[in-house]
């Protein structure tokens, strides 16, 4: 009844988060979506942005692929459904609350190729021992990406978990005043080993960094 009714009204269910505020699952056309006040975070316009993203990278070479930034797992959905991707996938989630609702709400669990873990993704990089030939960050607090994302001393873990020939997609941002300033100094905290190139206005709104290390 609730999908139905989605389609002359949209019907909304909210849940308080310590890290995001007051989350919101709501029914739009028929279709579920996770949002915060201020920022659509899984099976809206961000599935479709991400979604662009991965038609830049070589899934077939990719065994092992780190997510941070979990959201309601469309990503994981977008993976899975469209691209035919079955192979390991970990994702780093910080709030307990969104790990919850991807399970409950959108069917989102952990699996033989799926492991949700609760953390910090600034911390976990550091202390990860896996290689990946895929990492996708998507670590928005609503519209916001934490500045903390574009430094050094972040871009360094990442880029020590990221196998030669290894690609990443880094969802840097939603309308930045200072998109192509704030790439560039991302694009200089990997340095050398790496190889950029930048996709603007992705669905209107976002900036995507793509990257392959090449040594």
């Amino acid at each position: 009844m609730e999908k139905i009714l989605s389609y002359i009204w949209p019907i909304t269910r909210k849940f308080p988060s310590e890290f995001n505020g007051t989350l919101e699952i709501s029914y739009v056309n028929g279709k579920r979506v996770l949002d915060t006040k201020n920022a659509n975070y899984s099976y809206g316009s961000l599935q479709k942005i991400l979604e662009i993203g991965l038609t830049k990278v070589n899934l077939k070479s990719v065994e092992n692929l780190l997510l941070l930034g979990l959201g309601g797992g469309s990503i994981i959905q977008s993976l899975r459904e469209t691209f035919e991707y079955q192979n390991n996938i970990i994702a780093v989630e910080i709030d307990p609350e969104i790990i919850k609702l991807a399970k409950d709400e959108f069917g989102i669990s952990p699996s033989n190729t799926l492991q949700i873990v609760q953390a910090d993704a600034f911390e976990y990089v550091k202390t990860s021992k896996n290689k990946f030939q895929l990492i996708i960050i998507d670590l928005f607090i609503g519209t916001t990406v934490p500045s903390i994302f574009f430094k050094k001393e972040f871009c360094d873990n990442v880029s020590k978990l990221i196998s030669i020939n290894g690609e990443l997609v880094f969802n840097i941002g939603v309308n930045l005043e200072k998109d192509t300033e704030i790439a560039s100094s991302i694009i200089d905290n990997f340095g050398i080993k790496f190889k950029f190139y930048s996709l603007k206005k992705v669905n209107g709104t976002n900036h995507l960094l793509i990257g392959k290390k090449i040594s």
